[in-house]
């Protein structure tokens, strides 16, 4: 082996800087435009505890371009890489930690269509891991859903050794039926699946993981990640194409990716890049088909692709495959409610309690019980008609680590948002609500507040019954219950749409900045009828992700936006708490 290389370096970030320019999206599609400006962004910081080492970047690049082609007719003999994928090898190795120079990286999500080379890059990947990270015996283990399928990545690392015989005396490497061992240090690359007995007890350098969006469950998942902890520089490596299941962990570790890119999550350990159409894309616009298949024309082939297109436009069972084989579309997935960039355009930490000071104020309240977040929002509509909002959000102490472990690698940054003061903790495993209602007597006592809405949860049926009897006189109650249904809802959330897609939302819309609304803002979506109604929602029961702070915006403006209070005369005058 030479030491010859190519410039690895300039490679991927003239790909870095081409995506970034990329505005119209002609090439690339969003998810892949947030990757490379995340990179350039970070090349540019200073004080932080990360530092870009173009040696680690180029060493795997080149490690990779001397294995062998092991499947097809090439050009060459070994692998060129193609642009993309070495800026995603760049990214990953040559981020470092300035302390101990350890990989920045522990967490990988590539996703992008079939025949884009994902396996031949990750067993490369595993190559290089066994060999060249000075791991003492690294486990490098290859997880799918089946035997099969885990030897896609496993038989093409077992080739490319047998075909290596520099790999084989440098590293003392070796390629057996099911592993393959490297004499150096002890270490070991295997298979596994998700149906072995032996997925217990493993303490791996690297777990990779295959078309996880195959993936019945989260247990393969799980069992990587918990068995990371004797490791200094762990790696997850999950490769996958898109799927139809919206409620697995392979959605869930898309949508986390998604709010990194867009800067809803801060994970400096998480890199993850997607390869898809934008939304309103044409499928069937060829030149479309780069964004999902960035090594197209070397593979796959744009002939290929055109047969695909011609057979999926034939039949309506070959065109869902076409989507989300060969264009990486989740058809299954909604899509999102707001514009994120035009909802944190609206932000400004600045707002503060006393900017409510003189305004008529409505409170909204999402209740929760015992283990989900409670959202109670101060809403007040300036006279220009610019929509205040301020949110505190609430969640049981005891249930602050569960939530963390159970939902692993993905779930939000619930103890950094209690550190930062934005999510108050109650003490017990129980949701505190006198505490909760304490905060809102406050606000009703501090500010001209006309009225306080919440969901229809039991705990806030009595709630708003002390209040109207505690807060209110009894011909003007101040609280009422909302039932989440269409009829209810559509016209408080479509003026919440209204104000953020507004030419110049921060003119309609200021909030706090709270991140963990804005976490919540992203999480929305919803369900548009023909009527023209719509129920904002999560995309699945199942998601950890909440919206609770959503739903407390809706109910605040609710009566507001229903003509159901009026600067003259109240609707509540002479009647009882109700529910709507």
């Amino acid at each position: 082996m030479t030491d010859e290389r190519r410039g690895y370096v300039a490679i991927a970030n003239a790909f870095a800087n081409e995506a970034a320019r990329d505005r119209s999206g002609k090439k690339h599609c969003k998810f892949v435009r947030l990757a490379a400006k995340r990179h350039l962004a970070d090349l540019k910081k200073k004080r932080w505890p990360y530092e870009f080492d173009e040696w680690h970047a180029a060493n795997i690049c080149d490690f990779i371009e001397k294995l062998p082609h092991i499947q097809g007719v090439w050009e060459t003999s070994t692998i060129k890489l193609e642009p993309a994928q070495v800026f995603i090898l760049c990214v990953v190795f040559g981020w470092r930690e300035k302390k101990t120079g350890l990989r920045r990286f522990k967490s990988v999500y590539i996703e992008m269509a079939r025949k884009g080379a994902k396996s031949t890059l990750t067993a490369g990947v595993a190559l290089y891991c066994l060999c060249c990270e000075d791991e003492p015996g690294p486990e490098i283990i290859i997880g799918a859903t089946t035997g099969a399928q885990a030897k896609k990545v496993f038989g093409p690392a077992k080739k490319m050794v047998e075909r290596t015989p520099a790999l084989q005396e440098a590293f003392g490497v070796k390629a057996w039926a099911n592993s393959i061992s490297c004499g150096a240090n002890d270490g070991i690359v295997q298979p596994i699946n998700s149906k072995s007995s032996t997925q217990d007890g493993w303490n791996p350098h690297v777990g990779i993981l295959d078309e996880l969006h195959a993936h019945k469950d989260r247990g393969l998942f799980d069992v990587i990640k918990s068995a990371f902890g004797a490791r200094e520089q762990p790696l997850l490596w999950i490769i996958t194409t898109a799927g139809y299941n919206t409620a697995g962990v392979c959605y869930e570790q898309r949508q986390y990716v998604i709010k990194v890119l867009e800067g809803i999550l801060e994970a400096d350990h998480y890199f993850g890049i997607i390869f898809t159409l934008d939304e309103g894309d044409d499928p069937y616009d060829e030149t479309k088909w780069i964004k999902a298949n960035p090594m197209l024309g070397v593979t796959p082939k744009i002939s290929t692709m055109r047969d695909y297109a011609r057979d999926a436009m034939a039949s309506p069972a070959s065109e869902g495959e076409f989507k989300t084989k060969r264009l990486n579309m989740w058809l299954n997935a909604a899509s999102a409610w707001l514009n994120m960039t035009a909802w944190k355009k609206c932000g400004d930490t600045g707002l503060d309690w006393s900017d409510f000071e003189g305004l008529e104020c409505f409170i909204g309240g999402d209740l929760a019980d015992k283990d989900d977040i409670t959202a109670i929002v101060l809403a007040a509509i300036t006279p220009d008609d610019c929509l205040l909002i301020k949110p505190v959000f609430y969640l049981p102490e005891a249930v602050l680590e569960d939530a963390e472990n159970s939902q692993g690698t993905g779930v939000a940054p619930y103890r950094a948002w209690r550190d930062q003061g934005f999510l108050n903790l109650t003490p017990g495993d129980w949701v505190d609500h006198d505490v909760i209602e304490q905060q809102i007597v406050e606000w009703i006592e501090t500010y001209s507040v006309r009225h306080a809405t919440f969901d229809q949860f039991a705990a806030a049926q009595a709630m708003a019954s002390r209040l109207n009897r505690e807060q209110a006189s009894p011909d003007n109650p101040i609280a009422s219950i909302l039932h989440k249904s269409a009829p209810n809802v559509t016209d408080p959330a479509k003026d919440l749409e209204r104000r953020v897609k507004a030419r110049i939302p921060k003119s309609r819309l200021i909030h706090d900045g709270n991140p963990i609304m804005t976490w919540m803002a992203s999480n929305t979506v919803v369900t548009r009828h023909v009527n023209g109604s719509i129920i904002p929602k999560k995309e699945s029961p199942m998601s950890p992700n909440k919206i609770d702070g959503i739903d407390a915006i809706v109910n605040s403006i609710a009566p507001v936006i229903q003509g159901e209070i009026e600067d003259s005369v109240s609707v509540y005058e002479d009647r009882g708490i109700r529910s709507i």
